[in-house]
Formats: structure tokens, C-alpha cells, sequence
């Protein structure tokens, strides 16, 4: 290994070590390279580095034989996600606080917000939290607790009684399921709890879901559809009967 390359691996290693995980575009900036060369030293250093959709993690992180992992669900019909997205977007204004909740859809909401607008944002997942910190005007509420490595985020006391001393105005909700009649499920436990707390926040709620979530049902229940203001999916606003 060339000394500049060493360099290059010792510091993107020194900068996960602090903030566990990097968007792709924030390491180049770092290091001072393309990205193209981020992703070869990613790549030729598998033991160190993984790729956790667009960001980089500790290979130690993405080590597990089974997860909802957000690394493989990231790039997962990353098109409708986004679709879904521009429709969501109208629903936030200038001043407003916001929840984004965990997940692989919501990031595109985050990066269509406008520069310009100043927001207090709430979220515990770090793939958020790390979108969020590249908007000028934007004042992040960061949940903290326990870390979950398969989804990124945190569960805890804590977290939940921050969002007690919070007043929402809109809640942006993902689920990895949504039935008609059994509601909005997600995969993870820890997830279903601090969704509620927001939902119970907001003045209003938003289900921000691909159309390929409609119809699945996972083990962690956290709202019936009827508690939600809309349901939006690519196609826009997405109507259930009652």
C-alpha cells in the first residue's frame, strides 16, 4: 500500500471511529478525493469498511447473518421511495418542527428539503442524522440510547422523554408494512414504541411508504391507518377505507 493511500485508510478509519457511519460524498470531502477513490479503498479494504447504502460503516457493523438490514434495503426500489418523497415534501414549511423517523425512504425526503428553510428536526437514526447535518438551517434533535446496528437507530427512556418536552408539527412515519386492516407494522420492536411517542406529538401524521410495503404485515404494530393524516406512496396520496 502507497503512503498516501495508507493515509487516506488511517483517517477514514479515525473518522468512523467517531461518528460510525459516513455519507459516501462526506468522505471525499474529508479525505479530499473523488469519490470513485473512496469506494476503490472501501472496496479493496473489505475487512475495515462496508457499504451501508450510500454511506460507509465499520465492516463489524454490517456482520450479521440476518437482519431487516438498512444496507440491503437502501437501494431497494430506491426510485418509488423517492417518487413518494416529492409528494411529501408540500407538507413541510419554513419554521416547522419535524420528525423523520427511521428507515431507507425517509432519506430522500431529507434531501429534498429546501436550503433555505429553517427547521428543528428530530430523529435516532444516524443515516438521517447525518443527511440532516448537511442542511445549513437546519437544528438537529438527535435521540439517543441504545444503538441498533441493523437499522442505525437508538431505543430508550431517554429518547422517548425528549420528545415528551417536543411540540410536532408534522411526523414523518415509515413502516416495512402496511395492511388495510391490521395498519402500519415495522420489523423492529424498539422502533414501534418511539413511533407512537411522535405520533402522539404531532399535530399531524404522515405515512411516507413505497406501494411495495401495502399489503405485508410485520411483527411490530405501531398504528392503526386510520391515525394517520396520509398515507403517500409514489403514486401520491394513497386512500384505505375505513
Amino acid at each position: 500500500m502507497n503512503p498516501r493511500k495508507g493515509h487516506r485508510i488511517a483517517a477514514l478509519s479515525d473518522a468512523l471511529s467517531q461518528h460510525r457511519i459516513l455519507h459516501v460524498k462526506t468522505a471525499a470531502q474529508l479525505l479530499g478525493v473523488s469519490e470513485m477513490t473512496v469506494r476503490r479503498d472501501v472496496s479493496a479494504n473489505a475487512d475495515q469498511f462496508a457499504f451501508f447504502g450510500g454511506h460507509i460503516v465499520p465492516a463489524s457493523d454490517v456482520e450479521s447473518d440476518n437482519p431487516y438490514e438498512l444496507s440491503r434495503a437502501a437501494d431497494s426500489h430506491a426510485a418509488a421511495k423517492r417518487q413518494a418523497c416529492s409528494h411529501a415534501i408540500e407538507y413541510i414549511h419554513d419554521d416547522d418542527t419535524i420528525f423523520f423517523d427511521c428507515g431507507t425512504t425517509v432519506p430522500y425526503l431529507v434531501d429534498l428539503l429546501p436550503d433555505h428553510y429553517h427547521l428543528t428536526a428530530i430523529c435516532y437514526a444516524l443515516n438521517i442524522a447525518e443527511r440532516l447535518t448537511r442542511k445549513p438551517n437546519v437544528r438537529l434533535v438527535m435521540l439517543g440510547g441504545l444503538y441498533h446496528s441493523a437499522s442505525a437507530s437508538f431505543s430508550g427512556s431517554a429518547g422517548l422523554e425528549t420528545l415528551d418536552a417536543l411540540g410536532i408539527n408534522v411526523a414523518f412515519l415509515s413502516a416495512a408494512g402496511v395492511d388495510s386492516r391490521r395498519g402500519a407494522t415495522c420489523a423492529h420492536f424498539h422502533e414501534a414504541e418511539i413511533k407512537r411517542k411522535a405520533m402522539s406529538r404531532a399535530q399531524k401524521n404522515i405515512l411516507l411508504v413505497d406501494s411495495s410495503k401495502i399489503g405485508k404485515l410485520k411483527p411490530a404494530f405501531f398504528s392503526d391507518l386510520q391515525s394517520f393524516d396520509a398515507v403517500i406512496t409514489e403514486d401520491g396520496l394513497k386512500d384505505f377505507p375505513e
